[in-house]
């Protein structure tokens, strides 16, 4: 229990002064130009340092929770889904099809969702899009369609490494797919959706699912991990843009359909 409490403690240190010489740089430009370009006080000085301060321990204890829990399950995970063993009953590898990979599509699917709904990014986009747009942008539904954007992406994308397919093959065809929605959703939700695909790819997704597809394509037969292990994260990053304009059209959809029946006069009332 002791060794355990050390191993923790080492390594939250240096996840710590890891997090240190990230931040640091930021602090720098962020105070630099405050006082040394625009020549200003910074204001509440202390409340500001406090909350740098916060940053850091906080994500020190984050990045040490997902290097302590998160990854080892996903791994295990990973590798326990894809072993010839589960897969068939004989465990002959070479009778297992595409579809025996069922199970791994399922969890690509909720690891993807689960990690995208826990993306504090994605929270913060979320909030600041709620109150600019006074309300009309709901947080929930925001982060929901990001989510399964980021779901049918991650489980597609397995798909293509369980395949063998080349990648360029769906990124192409995702893109003219954005590119046609693009001409008919919203113009106000166009710029929220082309970001929605960026903050996909932070903290909690990008790990789990780079580690995802490089333990699956290790253990996929005559897949390479350099070659067919990445590219996930491409998926990761194109489809929540596709939720996101969808979640839009759908709602103006419904907006519009509820302005008709409101302005349709029964026949019955005359």
């Amino acid at each position: 229990m002791n060794e355990l409490a050390l191993d923790l403690a080492s390594g939250l240190w240096h996840t710590l002064l890891g997090t240190i010489n990230d931040v640091l740089p930021i602090a720098l430009i962020l105070f630099g130009f405050q006082l040394f370009v625009l020549r200003k006080p910074i204001p509440q000085l202390k409340r500001i340092i406090g909350g740098f301060l916060l940053v850091l321990v906080g994500l020190a204890f984050f990045l040490e929770g997902l290097e302590a829990a998160l990854f080892p399950l996903g791994k295990l995970m990973a590798a326990q889904l894809t072993d010839p063993g589960f897969l068939s009953p004989d465990g002959d590898m070479a009778s297992v099809t595409q579809w025996d990979y069922h199970w791994v599509y399922l969890f690509a699917f909720a690891i993807g969702f689960s990690t995208t709904v826990a993306e504090p990014s994605l929270l913060a986009v979320a909030i600041k899009a709620n109150q600019v747009s006074a309300g009309s942008i709901g947080i929930w539904g925001l982060r929901i369609s990001v989510a399964l954007g980021v779901a049918i992406g991650i489980a597609l994308g397995v798909f293509r490494i369980v395949t063998g397919t080349p990648l360029y093959y769906y990124i192409i065809a995702g893109y003219v797919f954005v590119l046609i929605q693009t001409l008919f959703a919203p113009r106000v939700i166009v710029a929220l959706a082309y970001d929605s695909g960026g903050v996909t790819t932070s903290t909690v997704t990008v790990p789990l699912v780079a580690a995802l597809g490089l333990g699956l394509a290790g253990t996929v037969p005559g897949r390479n991990p350099l070659i067919d292990g990445f590219g996930l994260i491409a998926f990761a990053s194109l489809f929540p843009i596709m939720s996101v304009m969808a979640y839009a059209q759908l709602a103006d959809w419904m907006q519009k359909r509820r302005k008709r029946l409101a302005t349709v006069t029964p026949t019955g009332d005359q």
